[in-house]
């Protein structure tokens, strides 16, 4: 039975990561861009109907819901040669067509102004489900519709369909960079509160390390947007192998995530991808055995999460947990001579207090995608250093904050006005305490952090029923 993925692009980035991914999808499965099965699409043995469903006269089309608030990327779009591919009632572009200023709160507040359409749309796609397991958002946490309005449909999303995965492919801003929002470090603080409480498994995607891979490996001076969306989609699609071309293990999402995520707020997921290819660009890689993969995949050039190539307590951090997925003609053998390479050469540096191994997940390649390589690997990491990267966001924030700027434009919004800041209070505790559990996850005794807390917060806690007896 399919176990079926609804896909949510929400704003400018979302949207355009999006459209990568699909057409990635189409040409992987012998689907024209008109939504037609190609005529050399006969082979089968994949599942289609994850991403995908057959409306009547034979098309498929992707489950997926297209929102912006302005109406730019989405005209794009369909004015494409992939226009007749979507299913035009799942696409949403508000009336004023204004966008959110790339303010937080204002696609906040517009998310929840028009939340009763999308939901409408989202009802429809899950009604026509056989059996739905479970929603992947794309979206950005600089601006602000993909920050805003996706963290108000994270919110919602976990409050109505509270027993179904919600994972997202998050772009992260780039941290070396002036950036053009001048309140992105608001904005991203804001919404990683979201992605910390309603969403199941993040992948981060984080700008600076796309744009470092772009320039140090595929030695392109000025990577375009294209070009880094590129990087992007095969990160996407790769990681959906295994649902889409089935095997025996790792065939559905839970079943993905459960090995990689072991304590539910430690779910930020950083990527490795060899060979990197760009634009049909190849990087010249001699050999592409299992072993290399395997090895390529564990060095931080490799690694799309800057803060684990470029941080001094890069040593210091450790994997929780590592789930490889090798796509192409693989002998079962030769992934158990590489493993027990690697442990042998110690390349790995383990979390004390969990299992120290290294899932792989083998998947078979797209019959219709020829590519000059044997194997292929991605990798999902979660990985102590991912709190370098808060501690950026965080420390971004501090310098504004204490200055006090730009903050009336969010005063102008509910969740802000009377000058009530305490959103942006309650989202810095949570991500420092999301920081302070990534690193006490370092330790070997990380199963007793916080019991002290919860030790005196339940003491506190009887003595406040006894006093109200």
């Amino acid at each position: 039975m399919p176990r079926e993925i609804i896909t949510i692009q929400v704003g400018q980035c979302g949207n355009q990561i999006g459209m990568e991914f699909w057409k990635q999808l189409c040409l992987e499965h012998g689907i024209g861009k008109d939504g037609l099965l190609e005529d050399f699409a006969t082979q089968g043995g994949d599942r289609k109907d994850v991403f995908f469903y057959q409306a009547d006269d034979q098309h498929y089309i992707p489950r997926a819901l297209l929102v912006d608030l302005e109406p730019r990327v989405i005209n794009g779009i369909q004015n494409s040669e992939y226009r007749n591919l979507y299913n035009h009632e799942n696409i949403f572009v508000a009336e004023h067509g204004g966008g959110a200023g790339n303010n937080w709160a204002s696609g906040y507040h517009q998310g929840e102004q028009v939340v009763d359409d999308i939901m409408d749309m989202i009802d429809r796609e899950a009604d026509g489900s056989d059996s739905l397991e479970g929603f992947v958002l794309c979206h950005s946490i600089a601006g602000g519709t993909g920050s805003g309005m996706g963290s108000y449909l994270l919110e919602t999303l976990n409050d109505r369909y509270s027993k179904k995965l919600v994972q997202t492919y998050s772009v992260f801003p780039n941290q070396m960079e002036t950036s053009d929002v001048v309140v992105q470090p608001y904005n991203s603080l804001l919404t990683l509160k979201r992605l910390t409480l309603n969403a199941d498994c993040v992948v981060v995607l984080d700008n600076t390390a796309l744009n470092r891979i772009a320039v140090e490996r595929l030695h392109l001076a000025n990577p375009t947007f294209a070009q880094t969306n590129s990087l992007v989609s095969t990160v996407m699609s790769a990681s959906t192998t295994t649902l889409r071309y089935p095997g025996y293990m790792n065939n559905d999402l839970v079943g993905l995530l459960a090995s990689l995520i072991p304590t539910p707020r430690c779910h930020f997921l950083m990527t490795g991808y060899t060979p990197l290819t760009v634009e049909r660009q190849v990087n010249m890689i001699r050999k592409t055995t299992v072993l290399d993969v395997m090895r390529r995949l564990l060095q931080t050039k490799n690694i799309m999460v800057s803060s684990y190539a470029r941080n001094k307590e890069a040593s210091q951090a450790k994997y929780i947990s590592i789930l490889n997925i090798i796509q192409g003609e693989v002998d079962p053998t030769q992934v158990h001579e590489s493993l027990q390479r690697i442990r042998e050469r110690k390349l790995v540096n383990f979390i004390e207090w969990g299992p120290a191994s290294i899932q792989v997940a083998l998947s078979r390649k797209s019959p219709y995608v020829q590519t000059t390589h044997r194997v292929s690997g991605l990798m999902l990491a979660n990985h102590t250093s991912i709190r370098h990267l808060f501690s950026k966001c965080l420390g971004q924030y501090e310098k504004l904050r204490k200055k006090q700027a730009f903050l009336d434009n969010y005063r102008k919004f509910p969740m802000f006005e009377d000058n009530d800041l305490s959103e942006f209070d309650e989202s810095r505790e949570i991500i420092e305490s999301l920081v302070d559990e990534y690193k006490a996850c370092e330790s070997p005794d990380y199963i007793k952090w916080g019991m002290e807390e919860a030790g005196e917060a339940n003491v506190a806690a009887a003595l406040d029923s006894k006093l109200v007896v």
